[in-house]
């Protein structure tokens, strides 16, 4: 006999303090990757999501995301970028590219912003030139890089993992 008893639905975890993480999506092509990666930022008790162009969320997808995520929509990352480096954020990008360090070695700031690229374009040059660090998530198979929701579903455990307590 196990000791074990299902808890559907727990409580949320407490915070010490908010998540001075914002998440900041380029212009994507599917609705469901933002929807699955404001689902999971909800989760991670993200309260701020910046998403560009003419991307939207499924609220079948995003569920609870909706209510406890203050989304904004650029028509442009640039210039929010510049103006959240400034508030003293530093800017941190998912992608494969010359000079990223692997996920696994990387420590986050506390006040972070953690930039997805688009799943087929990555991040922009025009957006590379932007971010203080780039993060790599290693792959051992094929294809060579993770869905765009995946990876940043990753990235946002990991940044949890180091600051669990907010």
């Amino acid at each position: 006999m196990s000791d074990f008893v299902h808890q559907r639905h727990k409580s949320p975890t407490n915070l010490n303090q908010p998540r001075e993480l914002i998440v900041a999506c380029v212009p994507m092509r599917s609705n469901v990757n933002i929807s699955q990666i404001s689902r999971t930022a909800s989760a991670c008790a993200v309260e701020k999501m910046i998403i560009c162009g003419a991307a939207s969320l499924i609220p079948k997808i995003a569920r609870d995301a909706t209510s406890t995520l203050s989304i904004a929509s650029h028509r442009s990352l640039s210039p929010v970028l510049k103006k959240l480096k400034q508030d003293g954020y530093r800017i941190v990008g998912i992608e494969q590219a010359s000079n990223s360090q692997n996920i696994h070695h990387f420590a986050f700031e506390r006040r972070t912003v953690l930039v997805i690229g688009n799943e087929r374009l990555g991040i922009s040059d025009e957006i590379l030139t932007q971010l203080d660090d780039v993060i790599e998530i290693p792959v051992w198979g094929l294809p060579h890089s993770y869905n765009a929701a995946s990876a940043a579903n990753m990235a946002l455990y990991e940044y949890c993992r180091q600051f669990p307590e907010g």
